[in-house]
């Protein structure tokens, strides 16, 4: 008899199920972290999502301390309860929040101590937000803080899309009565630029990221709340509290 090829036994499948099994187990895990991921935004624009508000807490006496001495604050300069704003002059959001912080500041007078901070966003959008920084504290240099700031607010449309927009700060200047010279001078000047820095680094040591960001007694307030209705409650939450009572100290001249 011719001798019997040797019989070849089929491979097992099993391997192949196996690694298939595992290649699905990976592919599955792999969707499950990507769409239930913190969506994150590279957009600092006028303003991102409300979920800021879900950052580790920061703790404000760690942070810098900001311009010194507080020049632009209204209010009562003793008060128990300090809100504080960062806000950028190119933003339109903080345009609009503008009105809202005028109310609340006339609303609760010496009862609460109110601080402006420059945060001039460093992106394309706002080309003249660090510069409109500089040029409020020109002005704040005069005792027109808040008048220029006015200005720069309800004519943001204007000076944001112009090639003329320091002659038109200059116009500004003139109007509210400063001396042009001088506010030229300053806006050129260190001690404007330290000041806009002084916030900034304010800003990102409290974990500032968009504008407007506004701290109440140093707890960040979600942006959904920052309408004149919820401030005023958590502004009259912290007046609750009585922890001290509100001086009634009289407002900078620049405040007035």
């Amino acid at each position: 008899m011719a001798p019997q090829a040797p019989q070849v036994k089929p491979k097992s499948s099993a391997p192949i199920f196996i690694i298939g099994g595992v290649l699905i187990a990976v592919v599955l895990v792999g969707w499950y972290l990507i769409s239930n991921r913190t969506p994150t935004t590279g957009n600092n624009n006028a303003r991102p999502t409300a979920g800021n508000t879900n950052k580790p807490p920061v703790n404000p006496a760690t942070a810098p301390a900001g311009a010194m001495p507080t020049l632009y604050a209204a209010g009562g300069q003793n008060a128990a309860v300090v809100v504080e704003e960062f806000a950028d002059f190119q933003c339109a959001a903080c345009a609009g929040a503008n009105p809202v912080m005028n109310e609340i500041k006339s609303m609760y007078g010496s009862r609460i101590k109110f601080v402006f901070r420059n945060f001039p966003l460093s992106i394309p959008a706002h080309d003249k937000a660090y510069d409109a920084a500089v040029a409020v504290e020109a002005a704040g240099m005069q005792n027109k803080f808040w008048e220029f700031q006015s200005q720069l607010f309800n004519n943001q449309k204007d000076w944001s899309s112009s090639p003329n927009y320091r002659q038109m700060w200059s116009d500004y200047a003139k109007n509210l009565g400063l001396n042009v010279d001088k506010f030229t001078t300053d806006m050129a000047g260190l001690a404007t630029k330290g000041r806009v820095n002084d916030d900034m680094a304010r800003g990102r040591g409290l974990g500032v990221s968009s504008t407007p960001s506004v701290f109440i007694n140093g707890v960040l307030v979600d942006f959904n709340s920052m309408t004149v209705s919820g401030l005023k409650t958590a502004i009259d939450a912290e007046l609750a509290k009585g922890s001290a009572p509100s001086a009634p100290a009289s407002a900078s001249p620049a405040s007035k």
